[in-house]
Formats: structure tokens, C-alpha cells, sequence
């Protein structure tokens, strides 16, 4: 029997694969937002870019910005009881809607 894998990436198949039109590079100006404190941020992981990217389990998950660390910026986001504080890179962030 072989011994199953533990990495970051495992059972991800749908959740970070891109669909046909999508595939490539994203748009550079995704790296170049900015967020200010108290902003709220969908974080959609990009799968071409791996630097920054957070746990898969945070994928479509909203979060407040709580400050910086270096490029990527800080969110706390609510998982359960708990508020979970994650580092992300801003092109696996989008702005949200209201």
C-alpha cells in the first residue's frame, strides 16, 4: 500500500484549477491593490501564482483587513467560534461588493 500524500496542495483538484479561457498569468495590476484597515476582502486563491497563497480551507472565505506584513496583508476571518488571522498576498484578494 502506498502512503498517501499530506502537502498543502492535496484534494484541491477543482478548487485551484483554472477553467479553459482563464488559463495563463493573471492580470499584473491584481498585485498592485491596496487595502486600508477595516476593509473587507474575498480571498480567492489564484493557482498561477503560488507565493503568498493561503490554506485552500480559506478559499471564498471574506476577512477584515487588519494591517500589513511586508507585501502581503493581514485578515481576520471568522471560522466557527474562532477568528482565524491569515497572511495573504493581495492578487489571491478581491474588493467586495456591497
Amino acid at each position: 500500500m502506498v502512503k498517501s500524500s499530506k502537502g498543502l496542495r492535496r484534494r484541491t483538484r477543482s478548487k485551484l484549477s483554472k477553467r479553459p479561457r482563464e488559463r495563463g498569468l493573471s492580470p499584473i495590476t491584481r498585485s498592485f491593490q491596496t487595502y486600508t484597515t477595516g476593509e473587507k476582502a474575498n480571498i480567492i486563491i489564484d493557482p498561477s501564482v503560488h507565493k503568498g497563497q493561503p490554506h485552500s480551507r480559506f478559499h471564498g472565505k471574506t476577512g477584515t483587513v487588519v494591517g500589513t506584513q511586508g507585501n502581503a496583508f493581514l485578515l481576520d476571518v471568522k471560522m466557527g467560534n474562532k477568528m482565524k488571522r491569515v497572511i495573504v498576498k493581495p492578487e489571491h484578494l478581491k474588493k467586495q461588493k456591497f
